[in-house]
């Protein structure tokens, strides 16, 4: 969806629909409205307006062109009409719209015969020596024109945070030019455009010297009144217009300014948007003599419709409904008003009194929206009754829903796609919104939506500019709301899968036994659509677990069934240990033959069996110690555990989802086997090792202590000072029992902790 970026037209109180320096409208990526909507403005609203659908993170809802390049099309245009189309659209760009000063200069040089080449850069211009007097009077005109570009075309992007630089130049020369071009000029074309600069030049003369402007003689809003009637009503007299606006706002006449710039906001679409964008009330005194203003109904219904695009959608709905219940400008208020309240809520659920005055505010929204939705006297009837079903039904007010879907079901044209869909997918969420209970006969009734949800989620049925994140959502978690009130966790976890559900054993073969069904319902595949794991991802989290467990006999037949999951490989040697971790250490080394999953599971299932058989005991039970150290959080293994069903992507300790945090933090295996180790050697300097090893698993519990205690949730890391954490049983034996081992030595010299251990501990 193309949007615009939240930056914006910083001289916004300066500028008129004409002026040059207002932000490029581009688009830049981030947090989209649409994925929290169900209502698409495109279904109902002329696109004329669709740059102010409503969106609460951006200035414009769809690109804009920078005001330097708003009106080029147009102004080429009208030359090449001027010159009888005898000059290319080409030759006229470039001369117009990409050539500086001093080039158009040398161009009319060329033109007169006073130079014989052109520069580099310059188009071809034997076309103009067929139309000497035209391209006289044309480059007498673009000198002057060009010489203006000084002081009103900016660099044509400002923000928030950068500031407009206030480096312009503006000649006073400039202004005896173009005074004694206009006494001259005859032919109404240039006049007109002569006319053009000069308004504009007075419009910047006060911008930008300010008390110099207010002793001149002249006044803008006087010199306009006393030529405006010379000139036809047409893009150039309303890009006038829009100078003379800004005068007025830099005179803090808002009322004038905002009065005027609704003028040009109606006249053609290129001038909507820097209309709507420099449209500015600032109180409701300044709000109510901008009323007065208007000549007639249509001006004042327009006035208000740019009020309602700017900050009081509900208000502007009722005023213009007054002056003329059909005016197709209800139509944008409507959706923008929707959009709101799908986004700010209806505080159905919510007892502060926050909630409270949100929930007030949903109600006189529903009131106005239904009496005219019930009138049937607007401009589209069919959004206001789908309008009002879903403020209805956000509400909670679903009888009252129903009825408006229905009338808008009755409504509904048999051509148009778009509407077709916005309808379904509102009469979908408001059926799930009242199902109290799933059965038999509810599930074959969704098979048919659901699969069309999941056609629109996997993209193979797009339809244009339908919003339906929302109700995909929505959808999900009604229905797994329901399925779990009935104890059917399978089904619930399917439309929203939960880590608690895969604690279970038994769950996950009940559901690898759907996901093996041969002879599935129509619900059951249309359910499954939505699932995102498959039967293997499911055997690769059944035999990890089983690992986890010191079960990896069990756990290698799962694994050989688990697909790509199997062959992903260790990062590092997970049967290798250092005394102080250094995880990029171990994945800098060069492995011959790296583990996969696989191999990992059928190597501790080899050693497994040497243990149980009694050979080189001590050996074995230090890597199986060292492989299930690797495997949890502290070792260079984790990716072993880390899966979208485990939810334990991040690399802190609280990403790891609940239900398997102690799984996956826990060493107390590790601890086991290096106990095990220490117990099955003769070597003092293993022994010392392996105590060694333990103390780093006793450690690291006394972490998960720190890091999961409720009272640091929120902290840094979840932990404070972890030196401050007790030493444990280990680091006293190794004091007490391996102080005159050769190890002993390398562990002072390896690790910071157990320096400042015997520092403190040295009696």
């Amino acid at each position: 969806m193309p949007k615009i970026s939240r930056k914006f037209l910083l001289i916004f109180s300066f500028c008129s629909v004409a002026i040059a320096g207002i932000v490029y409208a581009c688009g830049d990526g981030g947090w989209d409205d649409q994925d929290n909507s169900s209502f698409a403005p495109q279904a109902f609203v002329s696109e004329d307006y669709s740059p102010f659908f409503y969106t609460s993170w951006t200035t414009l809802y769809i690109n804009g062109s920078s005001s330097n390049s708003r009106y080029n099309e147009s102004i080429v245009t009208e030359w090449q009409q001027w010159f009888k189309n005898k000059i290319d659209s080409t030759t006229l760009d470039a001369l117009l719209l990409r050539s500086s000063e001093s080039r158009v200069d040398s161009a009319a040089l060329y033109v007169k015969g006073k130079i014989k080449v052109l520069p580099d850069g310059l188009p071809e211009l034997k076309q103009f020596k067929s139309e000497k007097k035209k391209a006289a009077l044309f480059f007498n005109y673009l000198q002057i024109a060009k010489a203006a570009e000084s002081y009103a075309v900016g660099p044509g992007e400002y923000s928030w945070y950068a500031p407009e630089k206030q480096d312009r130049q503006i000649s006073a020369e400039l202004e005896q030019r173009l005074l004694i071009a206009m006494k001259k000029e005859k032919d109404p074309f240039i006049r007109e455009r002569l006319w053009f600069q000069t308004v504009r030049y007075y419009y910047f003369l006060c911008r930008l010297d300010w008390e110099r402007y207010n002793n001149e003689k002249y006044d803008l809003p006087a010199y306009f009144a006393s030529t405006e009637s010379e000139f036809p009503k047409n893009i150039l007299y309303y890009r006038s217009l829009g100078y003379l606006a800004g005068y007025y706002y830099l005179r803090n006449d808002y009322s004038q300014a905002n009065y005027l710039y609704s003028k040009g906001y109606d006249y053609a679409l290129n001038f909507k948007i820097p209309s709507q964008w420099s449209f500015h009330p600032q109180e409701e005194k300044d709000w109510e003599a901008t009323l007065a203003l208007a000549k007639n109904k249509d001006e004042k219904i327009t006035l208000w419709h740019l009020l309602g695009t700017t900050k009081d959608e509900l208000r502007a709905i009722n005023e213009i409904y007054k002056l003329n219940a059909a005016s197709e400008k209800l139509d944008l208020l409507l959706s923008r008003l929707i959009n709101k309240r799908e986004l700010n809520g209806s505080g159905l659920r919510d007892q502060s009194e926050g909630g409270q005055a949100i929930r007030a505010e949903a109600v006189r929204e529903i009131e106005v929206v239904n009496s005219i939705a019930r009138s049937g006297q607007v401009h589209q009837p069919i959004l206001w009754k789908m309008g009002a079903g879903y403020l209805n039904a956000l509400a909670g007010h679903y009888i009252d829903a129903r009825k408006f879907y229905d009338e808008a079901e009755k409504m509904l044209p048999a051509d148009n796609k778009l509407l077709q869909a916005q309808y379904r997918l509102l009469d979908w969420t408001l059926y799930l919104n009242t199902l109290q209970k799933i059965d038999a006969k509810a599930e074959a009734k969704m098979v048919v939506p659901l699969n069309w949800l999941a056609e629109l989620s996997q993209e193979k049925g797009v339809i244009s500019d339908l919003r339906y994140s929302r109700a995909l959502g929505e959808s999900m978690t009604i229905l797994a709301n329901l399925y779990t009130k009935q104890g059917e966790l399978v089904k619930a976890n399917c439309f929203r899968p939960t880590s608690q559900f895969y604690q279970s054993n038994t769950h996950i073969n009940e559901l690898k036994a759907l996901l093996g069904k041969t002879n599935q319902s129509a619900f059951e595949k249309a359910m499954l659509r939505f699932y995102p794991v498959k039967l293997e991802q499911l055997n690769y989290l059944q035999a990890s677990q089983l690992v986890y467990r010191d079960q990896p006999e069990k756990a290698l037949e799962l694994m050989q069934q688990a697909g790509a999951g199997a062959g992903f490989t260790f990062l590092g040697n997970p049967f290798n240990m250092r005394l102080v971790d250094c995880h990029d250490c171990d994945h800098a080394q060069v492995l011959k033959t790296p583990f996969t999953n696989l191999s990992f599971v059928e190597t501790l299932v080899k050693i497994k069996a040497q243990l149980a058989q009694g050979k080189d005991v001590s050996r074995n039970a230090s890597l199986l110690a060292n492989a299930y150290y690797n495997i949890s959080y502290y070792g260079n293994g984790r990716s072993f555990y880390q899966s979208d069903i485990t939810g334990s992507l991040g690399n802190l300790p609280s990403d790891i989802s609940a239900p398997f945090r102690d799984i996956f933090t826990s060493n107390k295996l590790a601890e086991k086997y290096y106990l095990l180790a220490r117990k099955t050697t003769e070597s003092k300097n293993l022994q010392a090792k392996y105590t060694f090893l333990a103390s780093k698993c006793e450690r690291n519990a006394s972490y998960n202590a720190v890091y999961f205690a409720p009272e640091n949730k929120g902290t840094y890391y979840g932990y404070n000072d972890l030196l401050k954490i007790p030493a444990g049983q280990y680091y006293a034996q190794l004091k007490k029992d391996f102080a005159s081992s050769a190890f002993y030595n390398d562990i002072i010299n390896e690790c910071g902790y157990f320096r400042t251990y015997l520092s403190t501990n040295n009696n």
